[in-house]
């Protein structure tokens, strides 16, 4: 606990993967204060022409009350 799961298009290189898993791992255990046994980090990659279907209706739109950043350019 806690498990990230980040849904994105295919292409990514593991490499880049890796690094954003470090990265979120990092900041899991700074602002929650967890020690690195306790965080798991997952990737799921989702086509674009299924994006709508399966990550943006389900996860962004029915779940907008949830989301701490929602998409666009609001900081």
């Amino acid at each position: 606990m806690p498990h990230v799961i980040v849904k994105l298009w295919p292409g990514k290189t593991e490499k880049q993967k890796k690094q954003l898993a470090d990265g979120i791992t990092q900041s899991v255990m700074r602002t929650l204060n967890y020690g690195e046994e306790s965080v798991s980090v997952a990737f799921e990659e989702i086509e674009p022409d299924e994006w709508a279907e399966k990550v943006y209706q389900p996860d962004i739109v029915n779940n907008a009350k949830s989301l701490y950043k929602k998409p666009g350019y609001t900081m």
